[in-house]
């Protein structure tokens, strides 16, 4: 069990001595999304997980400016610099939008599953409120096998779709995110990056980790079968294979 820390201003994981590996998780995801990769790394680096106030952001903010803004935030007030910078999906994505205002913080970038040139959120569709059956059918569908989708999973976001004040955040970040297209942006990172991408993504599909690998002059990109939208969370011994190999070949 990670033990999550409060500072009064943000709440985080912080675990290990060395280089930061700084993770960022998705518009659904939690701080336990990134276990495996704190589990296989902690020994020999310092892995920081903040989590992104997705439900408490004001609604004028809820956006990929507004939450970048708070990682920017994050990263001073932790006094945090060399970054490996790991983000899925959403995470991903502000991600990216901190290295077009903070390059010389980022010496490496990973993105699984990463928005910012597509994706089809939810299957499609927002969750709706109040119905359970509905939201455990949208977060199986996150995963190439459905029963990843744990009850507990499950019902940290049904809690989510049951309070309108959480539910107008999720719709305007995930807008934004949709309409922040970071195609001419990323012609322009030299940062070494891998892209690990899940086969059978339904969410950002692997025509989109193609696309990134094309516009990045300095990436690298592998696909692991049955797999979708979460490669750290289905199949974390190849995930952490492939960025223990990627770290190695790119120190710092």
């Amino acid at each position: 069990m990670l033990t999550i820390q409060d500072d009064g201003k943000h709440q985080y994981i912080d675990e290990g001595q060395g280089e930061v590996l700084l993770l960022l998780h998705g518009l659904f995801g939690t701080l336990s999304n990134w276990d495996a990769v704190v589990d296989q790394f902690k020994d020999r680096y310092r892995v920081v997980i903040p989590m992104m106030p997705l439900y408490t952001i004001s609604v004028p903010k809820a956006g990929i400016k507004g939450l970048t803004k708070y990682i920017e935030s994050f990263v001073e007030d932790k006094g945090l610099k060399d970054l490996t910078l790991i983000g899925n999906s959403l995470g991903g994505h502000i991600g990216l939008f901190y290295i077009t205002r903070n390059a010389e913080k980022v010496r490496r970038l990973v993105l699984t599953g990463s928005s910012g040139l597509y994706e089809n959120t939810m299957g499609g569709s927002f969750p709706k409120r109040g119905s359970y059956d509905f939201v455990q059918e949208k977060v199986g569908y996150t995963f190439y096998d459905p029963n990843i989708a744990t009850k507990e999973l499950v019902d940290e976001v049904y809690d989510v779709t049951t309070s309108r004040s959480k539910v107008l955040r999720v719709i305007s970040i995930a807008r934004s995110a949709q309409k922040h297209n970071m195609g001419k942006d990323i012609k322009n990172m030299h940062v070494p990056t891998l892209l690990v991408w899940g086969l059978n993504d339904t969410i950002t599909p692997p025509f989109v980790a193609h696309e990134f690998h094309s516009l990045m002059p300095n990436s690298e990109l592998k696909f692991i079968d049955e797999c979708c939208h979460a490669p750290m969370m289905e199949h974390p011994e190849q995930f952490n294979a492939y960025l223990e190999d990627f770290l190695e070949r790119h120190p710092l």
